[in-house]
């Protein structure tokens, strides 16, 4: 009785109108276009307006900011979690580590203000940007992590969720040293000294 009672109270999943979803694809490029040249924090009245909508149009389809970044990165993340894939067979399993890690921290470099928001979102698990972004991000770490430790290459101490946390802290790094293009790779070679068993 309970289930068919809880079963009623969910509407069913309805397909986005045709004007609703062009109003979407419109506020997600402009969103991409916007973080891309100003960061997370771009004003989301500015999003709306390029777009061509209002910003209740905007709140209709995103609740809040993180939503609204979570729907962006959706694409990368996919592509991310496609690589940690292909990296599962790799044959130096700490190496595909870090080869993966190098991934985040160049796609995090892409919008300025990223690797923070992540860095936030790891503290609130029930955030969307943590739900769409973090959480598969940090499961598929944990496998290469896992695999890596399996064999003996990387210290069975370390926990993905700090190295996660460490591969965001080095891309805030980079990101506060434009002058300093290399410093995000020698912060990953020092991390990945760090990972290697002794």
């Amino acid at each position: 009785m309970a289930t068919d009672t809880a079963a009623r109270a969910q509407p069913p999943h309805r397909p986005m109108r045709a004007d609703a979803r062009r109003n979407y694809e419109r506020l997600l490029a402009q969103a991409r276009t916007a973080f891309t040249q100003h960061g997370t924090d771009a004003s989301l009245e500015d999003i709306a307006r390029r777009a061509g909508v209002g910003i209740g149009t905007l709140y209709r389809h995103f609740p809040n900011r993180t939503a609204l970044m979570g729907a962006v990165f959706q694409e990368q993340v996919s592509a991310l979690l496609a690589y940690s894939r292909e990296l599962a067979e790799a044959p130096e399993p700490c190496h595909a580590l870090i080869d993966w890690l190098r991934a985040i921290i160049d796609h995090a470099s892409t919008y300025r203000g990223l690797a923070q928001a992540l860095m936030a979102a790891s503290a609130d698990q029930s955030s969307t940007l943590s739900r769409n972004c973090g959480q598969p991000m940090e499961e598929a770490g944990g496998k290469l992590l896992a695999r890596a430790q399996e064999t003996g290459s990387v210290r069975p101490s370390v926990d993905i969720g700090d190295l996660m946390r460490l591969t965001n802290a080095i891309a805030m790094a980079g990101e506060q040293a434009p002058d300093d293009p290399d410093l995000a790779e020698r912060l990953l070679a020092l991390t990945f000294s760090g990972l290697k068993a002794r």
